[in-house]
């Protein structure tokens, strides 16, 4: 079974998954495991100079895969800026990858910059930029605009801000990865392997019709979420976890399906 290799967004870090790496893990990918690689100048790779380019990102996280002495294929499950980072490691090298998920990403050609980042959201990036180093308050802003679910709030907060204090992400390494972020173009060719896209309707950060589009030029499966945030995983564990264990399903059958009638009468 192939492993399973999570990878997060923009400054955010392993222990951002919460609850769901353990739910992912017990739900999915019990037989093959699971491991979240941090993105240069993120979490344990937080001193890593962060690559000019999402094709330097994608070739970091991949030799740190293989450091670790797992052996590919791989399925990457990612979202945001992970999301193009799986995408261009897809691209560059198609026989490692064995199933892509990718949750609220942007991408060009696909999207224009007020749908990769919607103007509402900017005033709020800004004020994420003027208090980076004052921990909880950051943390607040970010909260509000990528989560839509607040009875978990307190105990987020708490977390993300410990996070932060234990592993700060520098405001210059945070601007390479947003530039490397904006100026990534995917190929407009669908990657080889199987593809979920997964988005929420009312993403606060990314207009949802970026994975619409990306799904629709791949022909590639899509599911919405109808009322979570940016961080789905965080908002809604239990309904990712349901749909990515459906799609894998149903690619097994039709995987089965397929070689059953290529097998001799």
């Amino acid at each position: 079974m192939s492993q399973w290799l999570l990878l997060r967004g923009l400054t955010r870090e392993a222990r951002h998954w919460g609850s769901f790496a353990d739910d992912f893990r017990t739900r999915i990918a019990a037989a093959g495991g699971v491991l979240s690689i941090d993105l240069p100048g993120n979490g344990t790779a937080r001193a890593m100079r962060v690559p000019a380019n999402v094709d330097g990102i994608a070739e970091s996280v991949r030799s740190r895969a293989q450091a670790a002495g797992i052996a590919a294929p791989y399925r990457l499950l990612a979202m945001s800026l992970g999301a193009m980072v799986a995408t261009q490691w897809a691209a560059r090298h198609p026989g490692e990858i064995d199933r892509l998920v990718l949750i609220n990403t942007s991408m060009r050609p696909f999207a224009g910059v007020g749908e990769r980042l919607r103007p509402s959201a900017w005033p709020a990036l800004v004020r994420v930029a003027a208090c980076w180093t004052r921990g909880e308050e950051c943390e607040r802003i970010i909260h509000a605009l990528t989560c839509n679910r607040h009875d978990t709030l307190d105990a987020d907060l708490a977390a993300w801000t410990q996070v932060r204090d234990t592993a700060p992400v520098s405001a210059a390494r945070a601007l390479r990865q947003l530039s490397a972020a904006a100026r990534f173009r995917a190929p407009r060719e669908a990657p080889r392997c199987p593809t979920l896209l997964l988005s929420s309707t009312v993403d606060k950060l990314v207009d949802p019709v970026c994975s619409g589009r990306i799904a629709a030029q791949w022909g590639a499966t899509h599911a919405r979420h109808p009322w979570a945030g940016h961080d789905l995983p965080h908002d809604d564990p239990a309904w990712t976890c349901d749909t990515i264990a459906d799609w894998l399903r149903l690619v097994d059958e039709s995987k089965h399906e397929a070689s059953s009638r290529r097998e001799p009468a």
